[in-house]
């Protein structure tokens, strides 16, 4: 339904707009030479202009950058600011920590640990938790410990899912069914198929055929999909993956640094999962880095019993840093204050009227779309029906209708994920801020096919 060629003069005009309203961004870019790609982080470079837009200030629900444009935030961090930017009682428990107390490296314990841990249990059903700085490392060490507690080698995951930059994640489904490496793998140390199993999501046939060779630790999974695009489970899927990793001796391990948007003890949760372990990060420290991995009672038994691993010291992933008084402190103040019960019955509120408003104008216009929402989190697709699977998302991606919406919306006060259209809320985005992204989205739209 959509004229290219209108599309493509839609995306100059709005080029053109971008760049001549952000100078100062612009001027930062091109004079960034000593950072690769020109960003600190190569991601940086996911963007529908020419360059990316300076941060200059950010609270709550906005964000200023550098040429002194105001914008509302439906991006808040991919995740990272879901308690939105700066939240106060955040901030001023690091101020205390960092400034008042002191210690944020002195390698010792802090009470604070314990709450956090006690409140992730509460919410989780998780009883024992560690701490690390990002929710790969989580990752990373929870491969580890599940290898060494089943003696199995592999670990199977979805086909497109994100668990950051784990190595072994980096496998999708090839044409036959079996794994491959990711398109664009970056320097990986085996071949991925030597340290990983995949299926597709909400494909239990796939996901036997892959537990029956009898080698596989864990299966480490987003209770839904995130990365590629939301995608949720179907009736049952879940509940299936749970009897069929027990069948065949496999751990279970819920990813829910994504997915915490749900709710405030995520998916696992919400829908009554049972992992053996959960990994999180990003939104628990309200901006500062932390991250946690947390383990069953029985499980973490299973661990403690195992005398000849080496736990405390070669063992220890994570790092120096991992558990520090800071993050440990600005998780507690998160947790406590911030992303609590009430302010995620509002947020997906919030989202739940984001979703109508997107679904009105995909009604209105006869559009073959679709909108997905969990949560606090929403995210608009190029296909109807939504895809089921990570491969079916992956060829649903459109970056030419990303790029024009991205853009449209960037150029009018609106930001959203980079990676794809995704809107999340956090406790300061308010109903007038879901209102101006309703209509700029009805204008994007109807500019788009020209009625």
């Amino acid at each position: 339904m959509i004229d290219r060629s209108r599309l493509r003069a839609l995306m100059e005009r709005e080029q053109a707009e971008f760049t001549a309203r952000n100078p100062a961004s612009r001027r930062a870019f091109e004079q960034a030479e000593h950072l690769f790609g020109r960003v600190p982080m190569t991601w940086m470079n996911k963007r529908a202009g020419d360059f990316p837009l300076y941060l200059a200030t950010a609270h709550g629900a906005r964000v200023t950058d550098i040429d002194g444009h105001d914008y509302v935030d439906l991006a808040l961090g991919d995740t990272a600011a879901m308690a939105g930017h700066s939240p106060r009682a955040t901030v001023d428990a690091v101020s205390r920590r960092f400034r008042d107390l002191g210690g944020a490296s002195a390698m010792m314990p802090t009470e604070d640990a314990e709450w956090v841990g006690a409140e992730l249990s509460r919410r989780f059903g998780l009883t024992k938790w560690s701490y690390s700085l990002t929710a790969t490392d989580a990752n990373r060490w929870a491969i580890r410990i599940v290898r060494a507690i089943t003696g199995r080698p592999k670990i199977l995951f979805n086909s497109y899912c994100y668990h950051g930059s784990v190595d072994e994640a980096l496998i999708v489904t090839g044409p036959d069914g079996e794994g491959v490496s990711r398109e664009g793998n970056v320097g990986a140390p085996v071949d991925v198929t030597m340290t990983s199993r995949v299926a597709e999501y909400n494909d239990l046939e796939g996901l036997e055929r892959q537990l029956a060779h009898g080698d596989v630790a864990a299966v480490l999974m987003e209770p839904a999909l995130t990365n590629i695009g939301i995608v949720l489970p179907q009736p049952g899927y879940l509940e299936q993956v749970r009897e069929l990793t027990r069948a065949y001796g496999t751990l279970l391990i819920n990813d829910e640094t994504h997915t915490f948007s749900a709710g405030p003890g995520g998916c696992t949760a919400l829908w009554g999962l049972e992992p053996d372990m959960l990994t999180i990060g990003k939104a628990i420290g309200g901006g500062v880095p932390a991250g946690a991995y947390g383990m069953s009672a029985d499980f973490a038994e299973r661990v403690l019993a195992r005398t000849d691993l080496d736990l405390v010291d070669m063992g220890g992933v994570g790092g120096t840093l991992a558990g520090n008084a800071l993050s440990v402190a600005a998780m507690r103040a998160t947790l406590e204050h911030v992303l609590t019960d009430t302010a995620f019955a509002g947020m997906t509120a919030l989202s739940e009227r984001f979703t109508a408003d997107v679904n009105a104008v995909i009604s209105e216009f006869g559009l073959p779309w679709s909108i997905q929402q969990f949560g606090a989190r929403a995210e608009y697709r190029f296909a109807s029906p939504a895809p089921v699977n990570g491969t079916e998302s992956r060829a649903a991606l459109d970056l030419e209708l990303d790029d024009y919406l991205h853009l449209y919306l960037a150029n009018r006060g609106i930001l959203l994920t980079p990676f794809h259209n995704m809107a999340l809320m956090c406790p300061e985005t308010t109903i007038d801020d879901v209102a101006l992204h309703g209509r700029l989205f009805r204008d994007a739209v109807k500019e788009l096919v020209g009625r």
